[in-house]
């Protein structure tokens, strides 16, 4: 679809025609009604906030915008619009180093210095009951109780997102959520109404190709990577400002599941990525990440292709290195996973001195947002009174009652400015410690109008894509395949194939044909050249930044009565070293009886402890043990379900006939014999690679 085909989708023409039914305009589907606000205004744009200048910040007398915002915040209770489903969990951020060259904010002072944290990830389209391996978005939202309050970095595991501006945020989620009609689909994006959106929506394209891939299904929250999205400013005790982008990068590398996978671990275990982060705090292997920065000029912002406010672009850590300069360490669980979890209030204009916005349109929008949907979820403008959203330092203002009040302002004084001298007036401001906005200069016509850099939107979606490697490519292939097959308009599928040959040529075939489409549509116009010449970031691969080690991964162990004792001990001491956990999974969950006579308790029964839960398999069944997992089926899926997601198997030699009857083709070099208990190291060693890919074509092949 050409760019005026689209706007005339979108806006329609300007033929304005009066019936009874109210006003109507002429566009290129038909007549329809006007787009009216809920005080019967029409309007003029429902694509943009209002700014000052193309690159100004959003007005507050945008009545539409507010309007608009305003009932989308207050459409779901008790549970949240978006990010329904999520973990919280405490920890701490500790500094590498003093940043007081760059930044005021006095949690970045310090070398060594310590700050409390509550971390909440989530996902992004689900309701509360909504599985944990759904294809979504994953929030990461980190709140720092720092010595002049809390800062909550509100950012999610892409650091990109669907849209410039914040006016088309209930569209986008409105199209994502289950179609109001049906109520259905939950937690899924496969279906007409989001891929009419995105298709109708070309901004979207370069977060269409994140979601497609495979940092949508995460293997843990411990191996995903977080991102503040938008570019902020660090302001130091001089007043000189740095913009600066902010990324969380885990300790224990990157690792995602294959789409079959995901299914059959949401049938098996739908909190799976509870359960994962609950069970490594528990056995203190605690969870880190280090916090990066990107930090750069307005020289550089200036010389930069893209536009550094627009939240549908990267700055390539090629371009411009991540710094690390402190680590995000999650120590213990909540004591109430409602009076925290739930509760927990994060807002994006919860900053402190020394860190300040940028007039990114969407980042203003999500200021004006987030306060208004807390008050309708917690019911109170007093929720910073509940203990995970308080501060850990003094609150004094003159802020009083409201429902929910647990303290109110002492003595006589409850404003200002008063008379009363010394302590009983209260408190006063503080104009040198104080925060205070960065003085940016703005000025230009109030207009409903974007910055002509931020009509770009393919090039980075295809800097993405070419910067995968050949496996990561096939799995984004599959999935804009997968989730075009569920939309049942045709021309959805068709124009979302125009857009992707702006991307690649490869991917839209690959696609087009996967759909059956008769003939490829021609590609969709872009509204600026597309850059073809960017070069790959590797740094956006999942695959090329995975883990050093096999460290904080689990095996899951097949095993019977009479199983080799040796060989056991033998892969449970090497995973050990490595920092693996190892799970056994036997006929009876009360156990085996080892070679050696010791009784040895199960985790998993093998109808309930499926391979899809474990990043590497062992069998290390006996002669007779085999014998009698030959005849029980899901024993059959979990040899061949480990095999199909190109998983590690090591084995001992009575396990063979397991592989005839789960229907394995061959071995492989994800293969590992262990014929001595020496051989559990190499096994190890081997699983470090996460997965046997070469193995997955032959797979999809069969």
């Amino acid at each position: 679809m050409h760019a005026e085909e689209l706007r005339k989708a979108r806006i329609g023409e300007d033929s304005i025609l009066r019936g009874q039914g109210g006003e109507t305009h002429q566009t290129a589907g038909g007549e329809v009604p006007v787009l009216t606000t809920q005080q019967g205004v029409p309007v003029s744009d429902d694509q943009n906030t209002l700014k000052v200048g193309p690159r100004g910040p959003s007005l507050l007398e945008d009545f539409h915008f507010r309007e608009k915002i305003f009932h989308f915040d207050h459409e779901r209770i008790p549970e949240r619009v978006v990010h329904a489903r999520g973990f919280g969990v405490h920890g701490f951020f500790e500094t590498y180093e003093s940043l007081s060259d760059i930044t005021s904010a006095d949690l970045f002072q310090r070398k060594g210095e310590r700050t409390p944290a509550f971390v909440r990830f989530s996902t992004v389209a689900g309701n509360k009951g909504s599985p944990d391996l759904a294809r979504d978005v994953r929030g990461f939202a980190v709140k720092l109780y720092t010595k002049e309050g809390n800062w909550d970095l509100v950012g999610n595991n892409i650091p990109v997102f669907f849209i410039q501006d914040a006016i088309k945020f209930p569209d986008l989620i409105h199209a994502a959520k289950q179609e109001p009609d049906r109520g259905f689909p939950q937690a899924q994006t496969a279906h007409d109404n989001f891929w009419d959106f995105i298709s109708l929506s070309p901004e979207a394209m370069n977060m269409a190709l994140w979601i497609m891939s495979d940092r949508t299904i995460p293997r843990s929250f411990r191996f995903m990577e977080g991102f503040g999205v938008h570019t902020f400013r660090f302001v130091n005790a001089e007043g000189k400002a740095t913009f600066v982008k902010f990324h969380w990068k885990p300790k224990l590398g990157m690792q995602s599941v294959v789409w079959n996978e995901a299914l059959k671990i949401n049938g098996a275990d739908p909190d799976f990525h509870r359960r994962d982060l609950w069970d490594a705090i528990q056995a203190g292997d605690y969870p880190e990440w280090e916090l990066g920065l990107q930090l750069f000029d307005e020289d550089f912002a200036d010389k930069f292709p893209f536009d550094v406010l627009d939240a549908t672009k990267i700055i390539p850590e090629e371009v411009l290195p991540v710094r690390r300069i402190g680590r995000l360490v999650l120590d213990r669980t909540v004591d109430n996973f409602f009076a925290e979890t739930e509760q927990v209030a994060f807002c994006t204009q919860n900053i402190v001195p020394g860190i300040d916005f940028t007039n990114d349109p969407l980042l203003q929008g999500r200021n004006f947002s987030y306060l208004d949907t807390q008050l309708k979820r917690l019911g109170s403008p007093n929720f910073t009174h509940i203990p995970v959203n308080a501060p850990k330092t003094d609150v004094c203002n003159f802020q009083q009652d409201g429902h929910m009040a647990m303290r109110n302002p002492k003595g006589r004084a409850n404003y200002e400015p008063n008379s009363w001298g010394g302590a009983a007036g209260g408190p006063r401001e503080a104009p040198q410690r104080g925060f205070r906005s960065y003085p940016a200069m703005e000025s230009g016509p109030k207009r409903r109008i974007r910055p002509e850099l931020f009509a770009d939107h393919y090039s980075q979606a295809r800097q993405f894509y070419l910067s995968q490697t050949p496996t990561e490519q096939m799995h984004i292939q599959r999935a804009f395949t997968f989730e075009l097959s569920k939309v049942e308009t045709p021309a959805i599928r068709a124009r979302m194939v125009s857009h992707l040959r702006n991307v690649d040529e490869t991917l839209a075939k690959a696609v087009g044909d996967g759909l059956g489409l008769k003939a490829m549509p021609e590609a969709a116009e872009p509204a600026r050249p597309v850059l073809k010449d960017l070069p790959v970031s590797p740094a956006l691969s999942i695959l090329q930044n995975g883990p050093k080690d096999f460290a904080g991964r689990k095996i899951g162990v097949l095993v019977t009565d009479g199983t080799d004792a040796k060989l056991l001990a033998a892969v449970e001491k090497a995973a050990k070293a490595e920092g693996a956990m190892v799970e056994l999974v036997a006929p009876r969950v009360g156990g085996v009886t080892l070679s050696d006579g010791k009784e040895m308790p199960a985790k998993q029964k093998i109808n309930g402890g499926p391979s899809v839960l474990y990043d590497a398999v062992v069998l290390l069944p006996s002669a007779e043990g085999a014998t009698l997992l030959g005849k029980e089926a899901t024993a059959h899926d979990f040899v061949a379900d480990a095999f199909a997601h190109a998983k590690f198997i090591g084995y001992c030699e009575a396990a063979k006939p397991l592989f005839d009857k789960a229907g394995v083709p061959g071995m492989d070099g994800g293969f590992i014999a262990l014929k001595a208990p020496d051989d559990a190291t190499a096994f190890v060693e081997a699983c470090r690679a996460v997965r046997f890919w070469d193995r997955e074509p032959m797979v999809h092949a069969v």
